[in-house]
């Protein structure tokens, strides 16, 4: 039997950050920290927590950090069970996100439910075929991925579809595609991507072209509003979400590179199979909001 105290302090310096982050929050020094989770290594025989910067957790440590985030979730389940009158807490809730979800239609679909219920939301944000790593480290009790496969322990639900279309500014356009948008200009011209694991251009590109360029001139900007005020700039081209795309269009401070063709991203909510009503619930008002401005072709 491991003690609870020794695992909430290993999860805590993974989940702040380090040692010194989780001394604070826990109101502890920082040497009573790093004793416990030395001592739940000794009990573990083994290395629970990479003394990186910042800290990670190890294999093995991703069982504990998960087992502490469940036990959370039903302590506070129990908590508004047995005392709803005076449970005036605020319950976290840690969830893997994809960055253009979130400078979409992400927050206006939750903000309903968070302004009705004493809940936080702890954002782990990563392009849409990255997030479900959060998922499977034990980091986050959910989150929204382009992955369809379930994960042991959890259960999946579609979502929707977003619809990206290939972007420019009118001046760019002229300087990179006046004899048309191909494989040859694609090669050329600088695009915008969001970070070095964003596969969608090229995804774009083998979709569109037969011989599609393997290496061309890019931007990394890990952020997707970011993404979208480069492209605005002139200084790249790029993929952007239908819904962020269409005023800038309709304004002509973008134009479409290539009207007849575009790429879709199926998304899906992973989240434990927990028997938590308030994760159930949140779930249920996730997907819900999801469906109602998400399209649903392809919904199973």
């Amino acid at each position: 039997m491991y003690d609870y105290k020794l695992i909430e302090a290993m999860a805590r310096v993974v989940l702040e950050g380090g040692f010194e982050k989780a001394a604070r929050v826990m109101n502890l020094t920082q040497s009573a920290v790093s004793q416990r989770v030395k001592l739940l290594e000794e009990q573990a025989g083994q290395v629970l927590v990479s003394r990186s910067v910042p800290p990670v957790a190890t294999g093995s440590g991703e069982v504990f950090l998960a087992h502490y985030l469940k036990v959370v979730h039903l302590e506070a389940d129990l908590s508004r069970t047995l005392r709803p009158e005076v449970d005036g807490n605020f319950h976290t809730l840690a969830v893997g996100v994809n960055a253009d979800s979130l400078d979409t239609w992400l927050l206006p679909a939750l903000a309903p439910l968070l302004t009705s219920m004493r809940w936080v939301l702890d954002f782990f944000v990563d392009d849409q075929d990255e997030t479900l790593r959060f998922l499977k480290s034990g980091e986050t009790v959910g989150c929204i991925t382009s992955c369809a496969a379930s994960v042991q322990g959890c259960r999946s639900e579609f979502l929707g579809v977003m619809h990206y279309r290939m972007v420019a500014t009118p001046m760019f356009c002229q300087r990179w595609f006046s004899g048309g948008f191909d494989e040859v200009s694609a090669g050329k011209a600088p695009a915008v991507l969001f970070n070095r694991k964003d596969d969608l251009h090229d995804q774009f590109l083998r979709r569109w072209f037969k011989a599609p360029p393997r290496v061309f001139p890019h931007h990394l900007i890990p952020s997707s509003s970011g993404v979208v005020a480069t492209i605005a700039q002139g200084v790249g081209y790029g993929l952007v979400p239908l819904q962020q795309a269409t005023p800038l269009i309709e304004s002509g401070t973008l134009v479409d590179v290539a009207p007849d063709m575009g790429i879709e991203v199926p998304l899906y909510w992973h989240v434990w199979n927990l028997k938590s009503a308030l994760l159930q619930r949140f779930s249920r008002h996730l997907v819900a909001a999801a469906r109602s401005v998400l399209d649903q072709t392809g919904r199973e």
